[in-house]
């Protein structure tokens, strides 16, 4: 038995080892000298040393998500420089000699550069400086979604946690009033829907993945209302920017029609969408809980 058990752990080891080895892409001598052997490249001559665009930069070998532009500053150094990396994505050891802290990716382990402490550059008081020739950048493509789901806390605090999304704003659409207040939207006689107009990279995310993400926060059977909060303004509607939206939602909700779900919810075409008031945003992050209403169940 225990021999049966090693040779799993075996297999399934060899398996990772080979499905990460199919990830990366062959490098250049120059890209090998560096990301495998370890070495520096000169300072200044970096292609994203002064790179100001937004977007986010990936491992060179594997593609994976290491850090994102609005932690890139200019400290001079002639490398590009970061004072935080994505969650989990970067590794910390080290130096062989004791005296500096190297990072490398944490999915290949390929060397990025190294990570200083205490320099006061910026508040966080931390500098990633990274070789150019480690990384690859990818722009942001930003994009427009609107949904509604039930209070446009939960609906908002769940999909500005989804890795691509840029922002997510609580506000009103889908009736006829312009500029409505809270009040006017809770009296169900505006005709608006609390909904939720996400900014997302497309580069980092599908509509289609958010887009299923939404109707998995949400319950999409319950008509006019989510949970206990009950009227029109609660119900559940997907609001299309384009025809490809469109498509997209319609497809997802006949899965779920197929699947048995009796699906309640709308697919319309966007209209003007109102921002809520300033009590309204990030309502859970201030409030430091978690929606009352709204939880991840997987549908599809």
């Amino acid at each position: 038995m225990r021999k049966k058990y090693i040779l799993i752990i075996g297999t399934l080891f060899l398996v990772i080892m080979t499905l990460q080895a199919q990830n990366k892409r062959e490098l250049t001598p120059a890209e090998r000298r560096v990301i495998i052997d370890k070495g520096t490249e000169a300072p200044f001559t970096g292609k994203y040393n002064n790179n100001k665009e937004a977007g986010t930069y990936h491992c060179k070998q594997c593609n994976a998500p290491l850090y994102k532009s609005g932690d890139k500053f200019d400290s001079g150094c002639g490398w590009p420089s970061f004072d935080d990396e994505i969650k989990g994505a970067v590794t910390r050891k080290r130096d062989a000699d004791g005296q500096r802290v190297e990072i490398i990716c944490s999915n290949c382990e390929g060397h990025l550069g190294h990570v200083f402490l205490g320099e006061q550059f910026t508040k966080k008081n931390t500098r990633h400086c990274v070789n150019s020739i480690s990384l690859e950048f990818i722009p942001q493509q930003r994009e427009r979604a609107i949904f509604a789901g039930g209070c446009f806390w939960g609906v908002e605090h769940l999909l500005q946690q989804k890795w691509g999304v840029i922002s997510a704003v609580s506000g009103y659409t889908g009736g006829k009033l312009k500029n409505p207040t809270y009040e006017q939207v809770c009296s169900g006689l505006s005709g608006h829907a609390e909904a939720v107009e996400v900014v997302f990279d497309a580069n980092q995310i599908s509509y289609q993945a958010l887009a299923q993400f939404f109707m998995e926060i949400h319950d999409p059977t319950q008509i006019d209302r989510q949970g206990p909060d009950i009227g029109t303004q609660y119900r559940s509607e997907i609001f299309y920017i384009d025809e490809e939206q469109k498509k997209v939602a319609l497809d997802l909700l006949k899965k779920l029609t197929q699947k048995g779900f009796e699906v309640a919810t709308r697919v319309t075409k966007a209209q003007e969408f109102y921002k809520a008031e300033s009590y309204h945003q990030d309502y859970y992050v201030k409030k430091g809980s978690q929606p009352y209403c709204h939880s991840y169940i997987k549908r599809f």
